[in-house]
């Protein structure tokens, strides 16, 4: 009689026989961030590329969305965890691959990319061009107002105030005018606009400390010539 095959003490990891892998099925499991895991779907189609095999994207398809939330510092649930939860967290997805070669491996590092909304012919802005603002600071500042004694406050209008507002900067005659725009669909550099603006308009960019700090009414220059090209010596 041959020998018996049992488990080691307390089944830990380390006694571990044999790991057998179903390789009829290719599945990347991916880490989506929790501010995009409401959009995402099973059946919605992916991309994956491997480091292991550069070059080369494979296509795929959602089939799998995690329902618990995980730590991105630890790697476990956030219901496990003991720590605050004020921290950034994840969703394990895990893509199909419909074409996979004989090359892919159990283990293999790669990342995911999910096509999530498709809008055809649609108007869009860069994502840095798009701020937010109380709709207290767009009033215009009357620097020849007298100083007076503070008015009474009215809480209804101090609450309109601080009404915040999505929106871009117009640049018309010579001075930045905020706008309010209703955005739609979120691509990784730029963000699909529904209303607000038109086609033909000319849109104030930047980096987000300027357009964050940018004052309605603004006297701006256009200067539509491209930064400059760094170099590695």
């Amino acid at each position: 009689m041959g020998e018996t095959v049992v488990p080691g003490v307390q089944n830990s990891a380390a006694s571990t026989i044999m790991t057998v892998a179903d390789m009829s099925l290719i599945t990347a499991e991916v880490k989506v961030d929790e501010t995009d895991i409401v959009n995402v779907q099973t059946g919605q189609q992916a991309e994956v590329t491997i480091d292991a095999i550069p070059n080369q994207t494979f296509k795929g398809h959602v089939i799998e969305i995690g329902d618990t939330a995980i730590l991105r510092s630890t790697g476990l649930a956030a219901s496990q965890s003991t720590t605050s939860n004020q921290e950034a967290k994840d969703f394990k997805v895990v893509i199909a691959i419909d074409n996979p070669p004989d090359s892919i491996r159990p283990g293999l590092s790669c990342t995911g990319k999910i096509t999530t909304a498709t809008r055809p012919h649609t108007l869009t802005i860069p994502i840095q061009a798009l701020t937010v603002r109380q709709r207290g600071d767009l009033a215009p500042i009357d620097k020849n107002k007298n100083v007076q004694a503070a008015p009474k406050l009215d809480p209804m209008a101090e609450k309109a105030k601080k009404e915040e507002l999505q929106g871009v900067f117009l640049v018309r005659n010579g001075k930045a005018e905020f706008q309010k725009v209703v955005t739609g669909i979120t691509g990784a550099t730029d963000i699909e606009v529904l209303s607000g603006i038109n086609e033909d308009d000319q849109i104030v960019t930047g980096s987000y400390k300027v357009i964050r700090t940018l004052r309605n009414s603004a006297k701006v220059k256009v200067d539509n010539t491209p930064p400059p090209v760094k170099t590695e010596s």
